[in-house]
């Protein structure tokens, strides 16, 4: 299915005023000038929301836990007593450090990661993942359509994890591994004020995503008396 095709589908499905994903991928481009974030960059992305690219980088992201999460930086020595001890994330800074060795989110190879809304975009081409903004109706139809096709116990996770952890760095490396896992997100409370009261994240790979597209005009989301009554209120 081509970009224009889903994206059809997509508003067939969830509405005509469905907010469309973000894709994200890295680039020796930037796809915008984008001034520095202080602070968690996802206060950034409400531009990325709205239509207007945003190019994240070692210099634009002002946060260091960002930085780590993107692949622009090693681990900074502060992360884990900050995590733990101000933050009180994880009872432990061991435990913290545990859970970043844990992640083998890899170093950048490029120097920007592009966020594009998906009708600002050409093609799927040299993306890692795909970003929805999801109230809980529209997650209901997200996580229904990823557990079409498999009966895999991990189809769709949530894990701990920083808003940008939990977004790019566990989308990355399963995308890298060619894996299945779809990944909630955007429970970690320092991001919260930079998204709205009722919306998590869903990102699917795009080793997922090929897959996902094949099998969305044969799921519920098609056809369905269930789904019909819920995307009636969206």
């Amino acid at each position: 299915m081509e970009l224009q095709e889903f994206i059809k589908s997509y508003r067939e499905a969830f509405g005509e005023n469905a907010q469309l994903p973000l894709l994200f991928g890295y680039s020796d481009t930037a796809v915008a000038d984008t001034a520095k974030i202080g602070g968690c960059f996802f206060k950034g992305l409400q531009t990325a929301r709205e239509g207007t690219p945003v190019a994240l980088s070692a210099e634009v992201i002002g946060c260091g836990g960002g930085k780590l999460y993107t692949g622009f930086s090693d681990m900074p020595e502060r992360v884990p007593n900050f995590v733990s001890l101000t933050e009180k994330y994880k009872r432990t800074p061991e435990m913290v450090a545990d859970y970043v060795k844990r992640l083998e989110m890899p170093r950048a190879t490029k120097p920007y990661l592009n966020f594009v809304r998906m009708d600002q975009a050409e093609s799927f081409e040299g993306f890692e993942g795909v970003m929805f903004y999801a109230t809980p109706d529209v997650l209901s139809g997200l996580c229904g359509w990823a557990f079409y096709d498999t009966n895999e116990p991990d189809a769709v996770v949530a894990r701990f994890g920083s808003g940008c952890s939990t977004v790019v760095s566990m989308t990355v490396v399963e995308n890298s591994r060619g894996g299945h896992r779809c990944f909630m997100g955007l429970f970690d409370p320092s991001v919260r004020p930079w998204v709205g009261k009722d919306e998590l994240s869903f990102t699917i790979p795009m080793s997922r995503f090929t897959e996902m597209m094949d099998t969305m005009h044969e799921c519920f989301l098609f056809g369905s008396h269930a789904w019909e009554k819920v995307k009636s209120r969206l």
